[in-house]
């Protein structure tokens, strides 16, 4: 009887062990996790989340690494990244949507809501803040980050700085043009962006963790930022509340709320198709030439081997982001990192070509326009 025992526990065991061995000839034969991992590696970065869409179906949503790493909690597809710039793509679609209810036109001057502003400001248009070809530029050099300020504070920094070049005769990416956009979507709407956001794109697609960013509030899920510090891991830098809520890329989400937005924007569900197109397309110069970017409104349009690839990338407080969508392929690859100088486009674009050799990216170069 002891001797049966033993040989079926024995057999047990054999069992546990080679479910265990063919798990990890699974992911050592799995490329895109060797890879993923391997990146990780070398970019020291502590926690990843991959999401690749296919024809419409979630494919892949994974979780690598810690989330936080002094508490060694481990990323989950529901795990809360920062947007950074990666949420100008929402704060477009706001303005996109606010156009088609007619509460204002791509064509406005910024004289239309900001009749106070200095005069330049008459020949800037809406569509020129979304494309960054309004000739605005960044926040200033000695911009106090620590420091909480009013939208009108905010507005009147941007007021005093001169446009860097005539509006619509060049590109230059501008955080305080998409700040501005925030400005513009509460005054026409009446409400702060970040509302107008959840409540007429996030709550109608189910994206129920995305949101506004709030370090006061006890929000599950989120992920710690990291930033590297003499060859080592340390935390992100404080910056005050009020910059955490800005129309330039201000979100937490995750990426199962990415795959819920790329469902929205695959099947057309919050505008109409001519006005994903504008979006879509790279946004053209006075003299009838794309940008020099291949911007169009909150995203970059660019061609990887005749293939094209709707994108936009993001870094903020400890966090770099990144979605790529190949609508030739039917194909949609995020990746978010909390470590404030990791690449994940490059990853996103390995994993593209590792999935569709004709999607393989040249090492080390952006996506040509």
């Amino acid at each position: 009887m002891h001797i049966r025992v033993l040989t079926l526990l024995c057999v047990a065991c054999l069992a546990v062990f080679y479910s265990l061995a063919q798990s990890r000839t699974h992911t050592a034969l799995d490329p895109i996790d060797t890879y993923v991992r391997a990146e990780m590696q070398n970019e020291q970065i502590p926690g990843l989340a991959l999401l690749i869409v296919r024809n419409g179906r979630v494919e892949r949503a994974q979780g690598y690494g810690y989330a936080n790493v002094e508490l060694k909690v481990p990323v989950t597809p529901e795990t809360l990244f920062q947007s950074g710039s990666m949420g100008k793509q929402f704060t477009a679609m706001a303005v996109m949507m606010l156009a088609e209810q007619g509460k204002l036109s791509l064509e406005d001057p910024l004289s239309r809501f900001f009749p106070e502003a200095p005069a330049s400001w008459a020949q800037v248009k809406v569509k020129h803040l979304l494309s960054h070809t309004g000739g605005f530029t960044d926040y200033p050099e000695g911009f106090d980050k620590r420091r909480d300020y009013t939208e009108e504070e905010l507005l009147k920094i941007v007021e005093a700085i001169p446009l860097a070049f005539p509006p619509g005769t060049d590109w230059s990416y501008s955080n305080l043009g998409y700040v501005t956009l925030g400005i513009v979507i509460h005054r026409v709407s009446g409400e702060f962006y970040g509302d107008l956001l959840r409540e007429q794109v996030f709550e109608p697609l189910g994206m129920t963790t995305t949101r506004i960013i709030s370090e006061a509030e006890i929000i599950p899920n989120r992920a710690a930022g990291y930033r590297l510090q003499q060859g080592g891991l340390n935390n992100q830098k404080w910056v005050s509340p009020t910059l955490n809520t800005t129309a330039d890329g201000s979100l937490y989400f995750s990426i199962l709320d990415l795959a819920r937005w790329d469902e929205a924007l695959r099947e057309g569900k919050l505008i109409r198709k001519a006005s994903y197109e504008q979006m879509w397309t790279p946004f053209p110069l006075d003299n009838g030439q794309p940008n020099r970017r291949g911007y169009g409104f909150g995203w970059v349009i660019a061609s990887v081997n005749g293939h094209t690839v709707i994108e936009h990338e993001g870094a903020w407080q400890g966090f770099t982001t990144n979605i790529s969508r190949y609508p030739d392929d039917k194909l949609t690859i995020a990746v978010l990192t909390n470590q404030g100088a990791a690449d994940p486009d490059v990853i996103t674009h390995h994993v593209a070509g590792l999935l569709i050799p004709a999607l393989t990216h040249e090492t080390g170069k952006k996506a040509e326009p």
